[in-house]
């Protein structure tokens, strides 16, 4: 995510007893019952235990006139323990009906976004079960929190940490990836925009239906579908990877900007390794928002981006998006790398800028400042966690890397990146795996840039060439 001031430099015998007469509550003391969120230290009760999930296919039809929404929404899992009840998490509209292996199932809805369903029949440990959804309302959400309404009467979904949760079920947790498939309809004049690859946009008497499959698996808050009146931009990588670009009706302007997408992907790539999925591209609104969200395979950008913010939501399709936080206190792997990137990396190769002389100056204005280190950038605190890794992220990037030196320092980042690709990592692993990197004792500098709110001693802040 780029903010607006992003630049200021988230069984067996016991299971006879189960009867389907009585639905099972969620009890969390039952050892039947699947936890109803999985403890995440900011968000205590995002995600669900007692299952896996694997694949979700998503069946909309969106009418922008009336802002109503219909959907049903299939979910493959995989039991991790007997199961007779369990949760999914869901704000979105009514449900009329679920059911778990074709059978119908008895549900009710609790708290924010629990969806507690009870299956006719227990779920076994270790079996594939499915379970379907359908539901139908107007739609719901606020900007950063789900729908977002357009000017031309279309809409969008974005929002980090949630944002799906409006508009399907789901184990809504970084823990929990799956891979994810939409079919979209909408009126035959709108079109539509996903993740992955469009594989199928017909049109048939009033309606347009559109499929996108994302084949890597992917985090509930990187789905989104947008629909509006888009303009496409059709490009194609030299290694052939197809790009696919679409433009709100008052955002064309940025098509210039967006034509230079194979350049920053080849950029990326020498820097962290192969790009990790089928596909790539983005969706230009012209909605105001005040963040830009990296929306998987094809990140969502506001009317107010920029270069250095396409730069930035592409570095999370590595950092963030296949490689993914383990906790929410963990957000510095994503927005510390995305805004390194862009802000000291890019501008250092492709425009020769002085980035240890940017360094200086920003720590010249800021290091009397107690609000520019008032928040850790590791564990910055339950709804802190989008603030200092923007700003105070990219100044312990470069100071680790000037610590390290380059011939260290770049190798290793695209190492860890590679070896979480499609998986998730923690800063402690990330600490501990810098200190296998040298022989040098880190303790003191990831202890003075990572888990202090004051400003570290000048031996942390200025070494290497970075000694005045």
């Amino acid at each position: 995510m780029r903010h607006r001031w992003g630049r200021y430099t988230a069984v067996g015998a016991a299971l006879v007893a189960f009867t389907s007469a009585v639905p099972a509550q969620a009890d969390p003391a039952d050892p039947f019952t699947g936890s109803s969120g999985l403890g995440d230290p900011y968000y205590p009760m995002d995600g669900n235990g007692g299952y896996d999930a694997t694949h979700y296919d998503v069946t909309i039809a969106y009418d922008p006139p009336t802002q109503q929404l219909r959907g049903s929404t299939r979910i493959e899992a995989v039991a991790t323990q007997a199961l007779r009840t369990f949760n999914l998490d869901f704000n979105g509209p009514p449900i009329s009906k679920v059911t778990v292996n074709n059978l119908p199932a008895w549900f009710d809805r609790r708290d924010e976004h629990e969806l507690v369903v009870t299956p006719t029949l227990p779920l076994l440990p270790g079996l594939a079960f499915t379970v379907q959804v359908e539901y139908a309302g107007p739609v719901t959400g606020s900007d950063g929190e789900g729908w977002v309404l357009s000017p031309s009467g279309g809409a969008f979904v974005a929002g980090e940490p949630h944002s799906a949760t409006s508009w399907y079920p789901l184990n809504d947790t970084p823990l929990d990836k799956a891979t994810f498939t939409l079919h979209a309809t909408v009126p035959q004049e709108w079109e539509v925009m996903s993740n992955g690859s469009k594989v199928r946009d017909v049109v048939q008497g009033p309606d347009r239906t559109v499929d996108f499959e994302m084949r890597q698996p992917v985090i509930g808050y990187l789905t989104t579908v947008a629909v509006d009146r888009f303009e496409f931009l059709e490009q194609r990588r030299a290694n052939g990877t197809p790009l696919l670009s679409a433009f709100a009706p008052d955002a064309l302007q940025a098509k210039e900007m967006e034509l230079r997408l194979p350049e920053i992907l080849d950029f990326q790539e020498e820097l962290y390794g192969p790009y990790p999925f089928d596909v790539a591209g983005g969706i230009y609104v012209d909605t105001e928002l005040q963040f830009s969200l990296e929306t998987q395979s094809r990140p969502i950008y506001a009317p107010w981006t920029e270069l250095d913010t396409v730069v930035h939501e592409i570095t999370h399709q590595w950092w963030g998006d296949s490689l993914s936080v383990k906790q929410w206190s963990d957000i510095c792997l994503n927005e510390c790398f995305a805004s390194y990137t862009a802000d000291y990396l890019w501008p250092e190769r492709k425009e020769g800028a002085d980035v240890d002389g940017q360094y200086r100056e920003t720590l010249a204005k800021y290091r009397d400042d107690p609000k520019f280190w008032e928040n850790a950038l590791q564990n910055p605190g339950v709804g802190k966690e989008f603030t200092s890794v923007y700003y105070r992220g990219p100044l312990f990037l470069h100071a680790l890397r000037r610590t390290l030196g380059d011939a260290i320092f770049f190798p290793a980042i695209h190492e860890f990146a590679n070896a979480h690709r499609y998986g998730n990592a923690s800063m402690p692993e990330f600490r501990k795996f810098l200190q296998s990197k040298t022989t040098q004792d880190l303790t003191g500098f990831l202890a003075a840039w990572l888990d202090r709110t004051e400003p570290p001693a000048d031996e942390y802040l200025y070494p290497g060439s970075l000694r005045s």
